[in-house]
């Protein structure tokens, strides 16, 4: 390991790093190819990208590779994120670009495919004839861990939305692809955030709710309000928390309602994707002593507790007809030999080795701004009313709740 310091904006960095990257190649054996990690500021991508560029330092010859990674956010709208694509494409080729989500990294979102596509007993029933809705969910108990100058100009949709919540979107209701080759299932995967439906301004409101955390207690511990954290505004209206209702308009998934929710200092650490089927037909059981017919989940847990489980329907022993709720459970800790993981172990070998299966591409990238920016126009001229409108260490703000029961349903409980 060796280490050069150096001023992004200055050209002369650049051609120092070149330098010192040939003398490397002389000594180390990476035959000249070089994957340059962008683990800076948002405003520096460009920069670093054009210097990188500039030196001759990104031209692939000679089998050489030259690739870049860059860490999310990729833009803060979509204006923002076309220009960020259209300079990085004026230096680089779309092949030498990961973007990266560690996210994605994750044994369990991987896994996703895998639970659909490899077992015939799923994929029939993962359509609109046998599904009610789906409801992904990721909730945080950590605040802004000291970030609140990034914060206050960022806010939990930007956050989380657009990347991490709409990457288990798409792997849970993309077509299958024709391979697992990277451009067959980003391609797959782009479609279906195309396919979200547009929210018109009048329904971005009604349809995508936003939270800021008060103080309370997160585990046992007393937490300060957002508004008392270091950087922050005393009267800030950057949302920590964020629900929202969308359509997907395709032929799978048309008339199904995606619920998607995210927050910090929620009343427990949970990622998960809950798919709820049809209710089934009440009529053979009139005359029992069954009030409600138990609903069907699927559960696809992605942190802490990475597994999968279906709940349904069973009779309890007895002489009459009582249901009650079962649930089979597969926890991957107990079938695997899980080493920790947090994603990025996984997504810097890919990009090693030239597998940008689990990174975006510049599409999918404008797709998932295109679908939230509605939200963000609507919000930036409706500034929000009564913050802080949850207490950390709740399941998030009432109005949340109301988003399903308008549609006759509820979220599942984080408890």
């Amino acid at each position: 390991m060796t280490y050069l310091q150096g001023d992004l904006n200055d050209p002369g960095t650049y051609s120092r790093l070149g330098a010192h990257l040939a003398k490397l190649d002389k000594t180390s054996g990476t035959a000249g190819n070089y994957l340059f990690y962008l683990a800076v500021a948002e405003r520096f991508f460009n920069v670093a990208v054009a210097g990188l560029g500039a030196a001759g330092l990104v031209t692939e010859k000679d089998e050489q590779w030259r690739r870049v990674v860059i860490e999310k956010p990729f833009g803060h709208d979509l204006p923002s994120a076309k220009a960020l694509n259209a300079e990085i494409l004026k230096t680089l080729q779309e092949h030498q670009i990961y973007r990266m989500d560690h996210f994605l990294g994750k044994e369990t979102v991987q896994n996703i495919m895998a639970l659909r596509f490899a077992n015939g007993l799923f994929e029939p029933l993962w359509n609109r004839q046998h599904i009610d809705h789906v409801q992904i969910t990721a909730a945080e108990t950590v605040g802004v861990e000291g970030r609140g100058k990034f914060y206050e100009k960022t806010g939990a949709l930007r956050d989380m939305v657009p990347n991490h919540v709409f990457q288990l979107l798409a792997l849970t209701a993309m077509e299958p692809p024709i391979s697992f080759d990277a451009d067959a299932v980003r391609d797959k995967k782009a479609e279906v955030i195309e396919a979200i439906r547009p929210i018109k301004p009048s329904r971005a409101l009604k349809d995508a709710v936003r939270g800021q955390y008060d103080a309370g207690t997160v585990l046992g511990k007393p937490v300060q309000a957002y508004r008392q954290e270091p950087d922050v505004a005393r009267e800030s209206m950057t949302e920590t928390y964020v629900a929202c209702k969308l359509k997907i308009d395709n032929w799978r998934w048309a008339g199904v309602p995606f619920y998607l929710r995210t927050g910090k200092y929620l009343k427990r650490r949970w990622t998960e994707i809950a798919i709820r089927f049809h209710q089934a037909p009440y009529t053979l059981f009139r005359g029992t002593y069954v009030e409600r017919m138990n609903p069907n989940w699927m559960i696809l847990r992605i942190q802490p507790d990475e597994g999968t489980a279906l709940e349904f329907a069973a009779k309890r022993p007895g002489p009459t007809v009582k249901l009650s709720n079962v649930s089979m459970d597969f926890a991957y800790k107990s079938y695997f030999d899980m080493a920790p993981n947090t994603g990025y172990e996984t997504l810097i070998y890919d990009c090693m080795i030239g597998d940008a299966t689990l990174f975006q591409r510049a599409d999918n990238i404008e797709a998932g701004w295109r679908a939230v920016q509605p939200i963000l126009d609507a919000w930036a001229n409706n500034p929000p009313a009564g913050f802080p409108n949850y207490a950390a260490g709740e399941d998030g703000p009432t109005a949340a709740d109301d988003l399903l029961a308008r549609d006759g349903r509820a979220w599942r409980s984080l408890d």
